[in-house]
């Protein structure tokens, strides 16, 4: 498979949306975004997603030279319509903006909506973390809901509806949870879609709610659905996905799922918070030290040589992949290059820069 560098990578992104009629500082921020995404591990919210913005920048679906605006605000909290902008554009604006809020009030809290898919969602809290703030961030795909079933039922009604969450550490990695509702994200099924894979059991059913192992279950017509996140015990994924819609989705103004496939836009909460107007800073990083000790004093189980914090094998993927490169399956590659000939772009020169 191929294999670029996370430069090259950045580069070829840059070029695609710049092209597309992205501002050059828009253009890299994406591109930085979702290359991040496939440091992280999250190939499914990697450059996988170029052509996907690409094409939603040349139909019109999503819009390049918009800005977000704050439509609604008080000291700690304000509304952010993104007039269409790329996902992680309107995402770290109004991220952004939470964290100015919670420095000057000790807490914030600030929806988005009217952008279009945030990618990696992990990458947002993160933001604050490494700032020395905690945050979390809750995210619906609108009106949407089509792929993932109710618990009890075999009809997708529901989106993957992610949240996640970040906290520092006084001398280590943030712990981060990136995680979505249904077991799977639906870019994990493009992903194993592209590289030709099966997905594992317990993914997905069938359109008669058969499971099933095919990419190909979810991407034709009619269309399986994605399971609610705790298999047996799948009303809890399905009770946190519902709690999402309405954070994410109603409170932001973006709405709640409703079967419409001709969505645009996530709705977005994120709650940021600065410690040390509820605890010592101190004593903060002291409990979370000792929190994570005791966690490891745990016996091992059979198979594992340690217990691993949240967020740590991204970390480690990341320092990883940006000493080693990053791959992307032939499908994906061609996929970027086919959709880049529409912009008269020519990728080609990138074929004798790949990592060897």
């Amino acid at each position: 498979m191929p294999r670029f560098t996370p430069d090259a990578l950045r580069q070829i992104g840059s070029e695609l949306f710049s092209a597309a009629g992205c501002r050059a500082e828009d253009a890299r921020a994406v591109a930085e975004h979702l290359v991040e995404s496939n440091l992280f591990g999250h190939d499914s919210h990697g450059a996988i997603r170029f052509y996907e913005y690409a094409e939603g920048l040349r139909t019109g679906l999503y819009q390049a030279a918009t800005v977000p605006e704050v439509v609604r605000q008080t000291p700690a909290t304000a509304v952010v319509d993104g007039h269409g902008a790329l996902g992680p554009i309107g995402a770290t604006f109004a991220t952004r903006l939470a964290i100015d809020k919670a420095k000057a009030q000790g807490m914030a809290t600030v929806t988005l909506r009217n952008t279009c898919h945030i990618a990696r969602v992990g990458a947002y809290p993160l933001i604050a973390a490494r700032e020395g703030l905690v945050a979390q961030i809750f995210v619906n795909a609108g009106h949407h809901g089509v792929w993932v079933a109710p618990f009890g039922g075999i009809d997708g009604k529901l989106s993957t509806n992610p949240l996640a969450f970040a906290a520092p550490r006084r001398d280590a990695d943030p712990i981060m949870l990136d995680m979505t509702t249904s077991v799977a994200a639906m870019g994990k099924v493009f992903v194993a879609a592209n590289r030709g894979d099966a997905l594992p059991e317990g993914w997905i059913i069938d359109a008669d709610g058969q499971p099933s192992t095919r990419p190909a279950d979810m991407q034709g017509e009619p269309h399986g659905a994605l399971l609610p996140l705790g298999g047996s015990v799948g009303y809890k994924g399905y009770g946190l996905a519902l709690m999402v819609e309405i954070l994410g989705g109603a409170l932001s103004g973006q709405g709640c799922a409703a079967g419409q496939y001709d969505v645009v836009s996530n709705g977005v909460l994120i709650n940021v918070y600065r410690i040390d107007v509820f605890a010592e800073i101190d004593q903060y990083y002291d409990d979370v030290e000792s929190l994570i000790r005791h966690v490891r004093t745990s016996r091992l189980a059979p198979g594992f040589q340690e217990i691993l914090m949240p967020g740590a094998m991204e970390f480690t993927t990341a320092r990883q992949r940006s000493a080693e490169g990053i791959e992307l399956d032939p499908t994906t590659w061609q996929k970027i290059c086919d959709e880049a000939e529409n912009f008269q772009v020519d990728l080609d020169r990138w074929h004798t820069m790949q990592m060897d």
